[in-house]
């Protein structure tokens, strides 16, 4: 995994839901401020229920502190369409389904399910300047109160 004060290469496109809308985005042209980007699995399964439930709590308290806010998972841009409006969530989705945010921060795992070995992107989030420099990583994830831990973080950086 990337460590903080690197910058990130970010020139690839990713599709998005952005404001209800669908659209595809050079993945840089989103940090237009301070950006936390959080990365999870799958839309409805129950952690990444939780870690989404709490980001979009507070996602105007974030707004208000100066940060945008981006959660990224692998799903498609009509499954996150859906998972926004069944969560309220006004924040960007992205999709990366061929995992290039993971390939950039260098936190592509090995994961084992049922069995089943594979590998897929870390749960971890990030905040990143504007010009793609890491600022803070969040390595493990707590999906419960994923908000405060996201607070905390951003705490250590001012």
């Amino acid at each position: 995994m990337i460590t903080s004060g690197r910058k990130l290469k970010l020139n690839f496109t990713l599709k998005v839901v952005q404001d209800n809308e669908e659209k595809e985005v050079v993945f840089k042209d989103l940090l237009t401020r301070p950006t936390i980007v959080s990365v999870y699995m799958k839309n409805n399964t129950p952690g990444c229920d939780r870690q989404n439930d709490s980001l979009a709590a507070d996602a105007a308290e974030f707004d208000r502190a100066g940060y945008n806010v981006v959660a990224l998972s692998r799903d498609t841009c009509g499954s996150h369409r859906k998972y926004a409006a069944k969560k309220g969530i006004g924040y960007v989705l992205a999709s990366d389904p061929d995992d290039l945010f993971a390939q950039a921060t260098d936190s592509v795992v090995e994961k084992q399910m049922y069995g089943r070995t594979f590998t897929g992107p870390q749960r971890a989030a990030y905040v990143l300047a504007p010009d793609g420099t890491v600022l803070a990583i969040a390595e493990k994830v707590d999906t419960k109160d994923h908000a405060a831990q996201l607070r905390e973080l951003i705490a250590t950086l001012r």
